[in-house]
């Protein structure tokens, strides 16, 4: 059964674990966003990148997805080049870097300890997932980094996930002539150890601006 969307809240503290480590976090780093961290890019773009959750020194501290931390290093390049980001490069969440035609978001909103969200926050924070998927427009796609985002995605949407299994590069139909296009997640682990090469992910982000241009 589909649940039903949500508009982002930005106060959200549904999720008491992931509250108290936000407030823990806010007494630590007065400078650091420390909220639920909201999408970003232009609404209703036909490419939807969904990531896991905001890393401690990365979104957490600057408020924008993938920005201050290693995972965006490889997303912002990959994406400049085929034409997705304005910048190859993003630093802060005020440096004029704009997506085109694209926009990132996350499973989990929250910065999660140890970057390990669990299943019952996932669930929690699925109806603004939703809220997203429903906004991309017929024809569009979705590129999912990493097997939570993937799941949650087909879980988001009432699919079995047992008929859309997660596999770097697959490609999965999904209602209104919509694509879902996975990708080992680009975290400092995956690169390091070659599990997820700058070749690789090149290759999967030209699938997925490619299936959203169509």
């Amino acid at each position: 059964m589909q649940e039903l969307a949500r508009p982002f809240d930005p106060d959200c503290t549904q999720c008491s674990r992931l509250a108290a480590f936000l407030a823990n976090c806010r007494a630590k780093h007065d400078d650091y966003f420390g909220k639920p961290v909201p999408s970003f890019g232009p609404a209703a773009a036909r490419l939807l990148i969904v990531g896991l959750a905001p890393g401690y020194h990365g979104a957490n501290a600057t408020g924008r997805p993938f920005t201050g931390d290693h995972a965006g290093v490889l997303l912002y390049e990959t994406m400049h080049r085929h034409g997705l980001a304005s910048a190859p490069v993003s630093e802060h969440a005020d440096d004029g870097l704009q997506l085109l035609g694209c926009r990132i978001t996350n499973a989990v909103r929250c910065v999660p300890p140890q970057n390990k969200p669990v299943g019952a926050e996932i669930n929690a924070c699925r109806p603004y997932l939703l809220d997203e998927l429903e906004a991309v427009p017929a024809g569009g796609a979705m590129l999912a980094l990493g097997k939570i985002a993937h799941d949650s995605v087909v879980r988001a949407l009432g699919l079995r996930l047992a008929e859309h299994k997660f596999a770097h590069a697959a490609e999965h139909a999904l209602p209104g002539n919509r694509t879902l296009i996975d990708s080992y997640h680009c975290s400092r682990y995956n690169t390091n150890t070659r599990r997820l090469t700058p070749e690789m992910f090149d290759t999967v982000m030209a699938r997925a601006a490619a299936l959203s241009r169509r």
